[in-house]
């Protein structure tokens, strides 16, 4: 009689979960609803921390532009190393560097520390990446549709919560610093849970990261938005803008060359390329420019009093919570119907319908800012556009990937959406720059005038590039 050999117990990570939705997303909506609470919380709060650091309206636009450029570096790479290492690794790795993040931003002594804490939290930006990673991994396609559709609607969620809660929160303590504890403490709580039960994913690619590409991107991106920055006071033809903007543009030259002869590049820049992808990338970089740089404008309207600047409604951190919670309900309401509507329509009808919409409430408000209910019932709007867009695109881009390097997709996608978001935080910090009024220092009404007509043809653009997709053969 011959023995059988039993096989060594297989590692748990490596065990195949059962195909349920929720089995496998699991704590990672945890984490959406902290990043979109952390992403949207401290928009309220931006005036707030403009008083409290002695900053100006258009100098504020960094404070979100710094961390979108960190993240535009961070997502890739955070991305290719889950791809190589672990998604569920580089998830526990982004978390701890955002909870140092956050804490050095709730404790930020001056401008340019809390810029540091912005930097710290780039990683933000990479977690939805890494987790549609995670569920595309273990999940049939089917349910990774319904999985990411959930980590999106946690995400909206997240949001909506953030605004409101850092409001009421900021109205009861009346310390900035202790309102922007909260999110901290929540950044920190997410630590040691992610060492609980979110499982690893078992598929790896080979190969190694590609640290050059990885410099040329980061030096490309601080070089365009230094020079951006150059030109907040309009001064668009001056040395310190010109040369800036040009070095930034031929450090990206030399990371497209390096992308397209490396072996193992960071960014897959012929995917990029192909016409069935490249609208829908196109897409996503305009979706970032609208979505990212209108937060911090918006907030500052709010709050600016109408006797002094001759528009706004000098509101208060909770009163601008308030106003800003339509958007974030119309942004949980479209992300979550996204698969519905789309079962219906397909994906790309229905991001056309989200960048239609768009389009026309950023339109809206340039014509209509006058009353609170204007403004609010355009965001509710604005928000069912941003949500149906933000369900639809991952699905669309990720499932156009190989399943080895899901992660590096996803967060392609993503990358280039906050680099879009990065971008336009410096074009529009220049613009209301451009605009401001010199007995007041602050920029006029017809610099955010401007300002929503450039979100509004960013939107229509991206409807465009929507519309030129070329759609995959079968």
């Amino acid at each position: 009689m011959t023995a059988t050999a039993t096989p060594p117990p297989a590692d748990p990570a490596e065990q195949p979960l059962p195909a349920s939705v929720t089995a496998v997303v699991g704590l990672l909506i945890l984490f959406e609803v902290t990043s979109g609470f952390l992403q949207v919380g401290l928009s309220p709060l931006l005036p707030d921390l403009a008083d409290h650091l002695g900053i100006g309206s258009a100098a504020l636009n960094w404070v979100v532009s710094v961390q979108l450029l960190a993240a535009a570096v961070c997502v890739p790479l955070f991305g290719r190393l889950g791809d190589l290492y672990g998604h569920r690794r580089m998830l526990r790795i982004a978390l701890a560097m955002i909870a140092v993040g956050t804490l050095v931003v709730a404790l930020a002594p001056d401008y340019a520390t809390l810029l540091a804490g912005r930097v710290l939290q780039g990683p933000i930006a990479a977690l939805l990446p890494l987790e549609i990673a995670l569920v595309r991994d273990r999940l049939p396609v089917a349910d990774a549709r319904r999985a990411i559709a959930r980590l999106v609607g946690a995400l909206t969620l997240g949001a909506m919560a953030g605004g409101v809660v850092m409001g009421l929160v900021d109205s009861a303590f009346g310390s900035l610093r202790l309102t922007l504890l909260v999110p901290a403490a929540l950044a920190v709580i997410c630590v040691p849970v992610s060492f609980v039960a979110v499982p690893e994913s078992r598929n790896r690619a080979g190969g190694r990261v590609d640290w050059a590409g990885v410099v040329l991107l980061g030096a490309a991106m601080v070089a365009l938005l230094g020079g951006i920055s150059g030109a907040e006071g309009g001064s668009w033809g001056s040395a310190r803008v010109l040369v800036p903007v040009a070095l930034g543009l031929v450090l990206l030259a030399a990371w497209v060359l390096v992308e397209l002869r490396g072996s193992e590049p960071l960014v897959d820049v012929r995917a990029l390329a192909a016409r069935t992808t490249a609208p829908f990338y196109c897409a996503a970089f305009l979706f970032g420019v609208f979505y990212f740089g209108s937060q911090a404008p918006n907030s500052t309207f709010y709050a600016a009093d109408p006797e002094v600047t001759g528009y706004g409604f000098g509101l208060s951190a909770l009163s601008i919570s308030l106003v800003l919670l339509p958007g974030a309900v119309g942004s949980v309401v479209g992300s979550l119907g996204t698969a519905a509507v789309a079962r219906r329509i397909g994906y790309r009808p229905t991001l056309m319908v989200a960048f239609g919409l768009v389009a026309l409430t950023f339109l809206q408000f340039a014509l209509l800012h006058d009353e609170i209910w204007q403004m609010a019932a355009g965001s509710a709007f604005t928000g069912l556009g941003l949500g149906l867009a933000l369900g639809a695109m991952p699905t669309v881009i990720v499932e156009a990937s190989d399943p080895s390097r899901s992660g590096i997709s996803a967060a392609l996608y993503n990358n280039v959406k906050t680099m879009g978001g990065a971008v336009a935080g410096g074009i529009f910090a220049s613009l209301l720059g451009a605009f401001a009024v010199s007995s007041t220092g602050e920029p006029g009404e017809s610099g955010y005038e401007a300002l929503w007509l450039v979100a509004s043809a960013a939107a229509l653009l991206a409807l465009a590039a929507t519309v030129l997709a070329r759609r995959r053969e079968s």
